[in-house]
C-alpha cells in the first residue's frame, strides 16, 4: 500500500494493557513500506532476544534520570515500577528523514506527548493519535487471562489501571473500538490514508 509521503506522520497508537497495539503496531510496519518504528527508552532488563538500539534503548536508572534532567525525553514515565520514555531526537530525526513514525505508547505516555506537541511545530504538525481497546473491560480480562503471563494479582492491577485509562478514549483523535486483527488494520490504514488527505499536511497541487 502506497500513501502520499509528503508530509511525514507520527501516528501514536495506545491501547489498555491487552488491548492489541503491538499486534496492530506490527501489522502495520508490515503494510506500509514508508512507515518505522520509534525506539522506546526504558531501565527495565533485556529480554530474551531483544537487542539494544533495536527494540529498546535500555538505559541505567541512573542514566535515564540524567537524560530526563538534561530535557532528552519527549514524555516519560514509571510503570509497574519500570521507567519508560521516548527521545525527542528519536522521532524528530525519524520525520526529518520523510519516514512515517509509529509510537507505540502507554496511556501515560501519549497524555504526555500530545501536550508536549501543542509547544512543538514539528511534532504537533505530524501527530495522529489512536485509541485502540476491546468494546467492553469483560473482553479486555478475558485477553489478558488468554495469554497466561500473568498471575491473578497482577491481571487485577492491570485491570484497575485499565479503567483509567478507558476513560481518556475521548482525548485521541480517533477511537478504534478493536475486533478481529484484520479488521483492526483495514480501519487503522483508513485514518493513515485519511490523515494523509488533510489541507496541513498537502502539498499544493500544480495549476
Amino acid at each position: 500500500m502506497s500513501l502520499n509521503p509528503a508530509c511525514p506522520l507520527l501516528i501514536l497508537l495506545s491501547a489498555p494493557s491487552g488491548g492489541g497495539k503491538t499486534t496492530l503496531c506490527d501489522l502495520l510496519l508490515q503494510t506500509l513500506p514508508n512507515i518505522t518504528r520509534a525506539i522506546t527508552s526504558t531501565t527495565r532488563s533485556p529480554r530474551p532476544g531483544e537487542q539494544p538500539g533495536k527494540d529498546y534503548y535500555f538505559f541505567t536508572p541512573d542514566d535515564f534520570a540524567r537524560r530526563v534532567a538534561a530535557g532528552e525525553f519527549v514524555e516519560h514515565a514509571t510503570v509497574f515500577g519500570r521507567s519508560y520514555g521516548v527521545l525527542r531526537s528519536e522521532l524528530l530525526d525519524k520525520l526529518r528523514s520523510g519516514r512515517d513514525v509509529l509510537l507505540n505508547i502507554d496511556v501515560q505516555g501519549a497524555h504526555t506527548v500530545r501536550s508536549r506537541a501543542q509547544a512543538d511545530p514539528e511534532l504537533k504538525r505530524a501527530l495522529v493519535s489512536i485509541f485502540l481497546t476491546p468494546p467492553s473491560l469483560a473482553m479486555l480480562e478475558a485477553r489478558l487471562r488468554k495469554r497466561n503471563s500473568d498471575s491473578e494479582a497482577e491481571i487485577q492491577k492491570r485491570l484497575a489501571v485499565a479503567r483509567q485509562e478507558l476513560a481518556q478514549w475521548n482525548r485521541f483523535d480517533y477511537l478504534l473500538l478493536s475486533a478481529s486483527k484484520e479488521e483492526d488494520l483495514r480501519k487503522a490504514l483508513a485514518i493513515v490514508e485519511v490523515e494523509k488527505m488533510r489541507i496541513l499536511r498537502s502539498q499544493a497541487p500544480e495549476f
